[in-house]
């Protein structure tokens, strides 16, 4: 529940600050956003180039590397993954050779990720018909102004969620 039923009606938490219309209207939008634009760009990267998008965002990420290779903290912190989803993600991967896994000599459990060439091939191949998606989407049903709007609103939640994980559980 985000909006209150009625004005007398608050709930037990009558500290609750409800969304007024405009708010709510506002929340469903970028709500059906996060849901539907991720399910609808791994629907089309599976068909055009059997990848999940997640599994072509790690690519792309190390594609954008020099050497290819990136720390899986540091990897899992640019796909904005867990390690656990992002080490079941790179062992998927793996299988198929596009990247691996090496272990970075001395004390600690540090790992990096290295693209292979046949990922790169994979990556490379993929782009194209990412960004079309991308672009029809998103990026071409909005003017300038409104991109610039996203961005900085994307960059203040993203800034928000970030704050909140650095004060832990």
């Amino acid at each position: 529940m985000t909006t209150s039923a009625s004005a007398g009606d608050a709930g037990p938490d009558t500290g609750t600050r409800w969304l007024n219309p405009d708010e709510l209207a506002a929340w469903l939008a970028n709500s059906a956003i996060m849901i539907r634009l991720p399910a609808a760009l791994d629907a089309r990267m599976q068909r055009e180039a059997d990848l999940t998008f997640f599994e072509y965002m790690v690519l792309s990420v190390l594609s954008e590397e020099p050497e290819r290779t990136l720390q899986m903290s540091e990897l899992a912190a640019r796909t904005s993954a867990s390690l656990s989803r992002l080490s079941h993600v790179v062992g998927r991967l793996e299988k198929r050779e596009l990247l691996r896994r090496s272990r970075i000599p001395g004390s600690g459990r540090r790992t990096v990720a290295i693209l292979t060439e046949a990922g790169h091939r994979v990556v490379v191949a993929a782009a194209p018909g990412h960004v079309t998606a991308v672009r029809e989407y998103l990026i071409d049903e909005l003017d300038g102004h409104e991109l610039a709007a996203l961005r900085r609103i994307g960059t203040a939640v993203a800034a928000a969620i970030d704050s909140e994980r650095q004060l832990g559980p």
